[in-house]
Parts: C-alpha cells; structure tokens; sequence
C-alpha cells in the first residue's frame, strides 16, 4: 500500500526547472565558471522551485553587469543571480609625472536599431525558421536585444546578425 502511495505522490509532483541546467547556461551566458571573476558568484539555490520553462531568457542587469536576470515567460518567473566582479588590481607606480595616455574605446556600429523591422532566424543543416518582428532596442553585431513578433505575446530575445537580422541565442547564422 504504501508504494502505491508514494508513486501517486511522485506522479503528482510539479515539473520544476532543474537549477543544475541554469547554472550552466549562465556560465554560457557570462563565458565564466561558477566563481571566476566575470561568472555567477554562487549556484543558482537548489531550492528554488520554479516551474519548469521550455525556453529560459538571459541579460545583464543594468549596465553596471552584476547580475544575470534569468527570465522565462511562459510560466512567468524571473530570478537574479550575482555576478563576480573582477577584483582590483594593484596600480604598478609609475616613475614619470605625467599621466599615461588612455586609448579611446571605440563604440561597436549599431547593426539594429529601435523600430527597426527585423527577421528572426534560427536553424541549422538541414532546416531553418524564420519570423518578422520588430526591434525593442539597439544592438551592435553579436549584441544581445529584444524583439517583439506577437503583439499580445511578450518580446523573445535575439541577437544582432547584421541591418535587419537577427537570430535566437545560441542558433548560428
């Protein structure tokens, strides 16, 4: 009886999202271990019991990148996980009064820019989706932003290909 029991328990447990698999699309995301300078500071908590999400979203919180904001839209959830920040190195002494020059960042070329009509692709051999939509930022090429195809639907995220293209993360071109 009590075996019974316990299979009908378990059949009518929830799906939850497994935290081990959003550990390593965050390390994914960042392209930092678990702990290295750059990568999440801790594993997401084991237990967190989200629904489970086909289709999890990643981005940076902010510009300052301290977090990574995991979202799923459908079931909706989102959760944050800290970012370790690179620790500061030692200034090396410099013997000559005058400061060193600093080279100017070159800003990237903004490929998609808000508004702009996009085509969503994704596929690989042998087959190949596409969807129009429409920009809901500004992106350089290889940037991350978000699109939105269904307007009672929410925005996908995407990243930029090139004027008028993007693509799902993690799809190639």
């Amino acid at each position: 009886m009590i075996p019974a029991l316990l299979l009908l328990a378990i059949a009518a447990a929830p799906d939850f999202q497994s935290t081990a698999l959003l550990d390593t699309a965050v390390e994914q995301f960042t392209g930092h271990a678990i702990g290295e300078d750059g990568g999440a500071l801790t594993r997401v908590d084991t237990r967190l019991k989200l629904a489970s999400c086909p289709m999890p979203q990643f981005e940076w919180r902010g510009t300052a990148r301290d977090a990574v904001v995991v979202r799923c839209m459908a079931p909706v959830w989102r959760i944050y996980v800290p970012v370790k920040s690179p620790k500061s190195a030692p200034r090396p002494m410099i013997a000559a009064s005058a400061p060193a020059p600093i080279a100017a960042a070159a800003k990237p070329e903004i490929v998609v820019k808000r508004g702009d009509p996009v085509t969503v692709a994704a596929g690989s051999a042998g087959f190949s989706i596409t969807r129009d939509g429409v920009a809901m930022g500004d992106a350089p090429r290889g940037g991350r932003l978000m699109v939105r195809v269904d307007p009672r639907k929410p925005p996908i995220q995407a990243v930029a290909v090139d004027a008028g293209r993007v693509t799902l993360p993690g799809w190639t071109d």
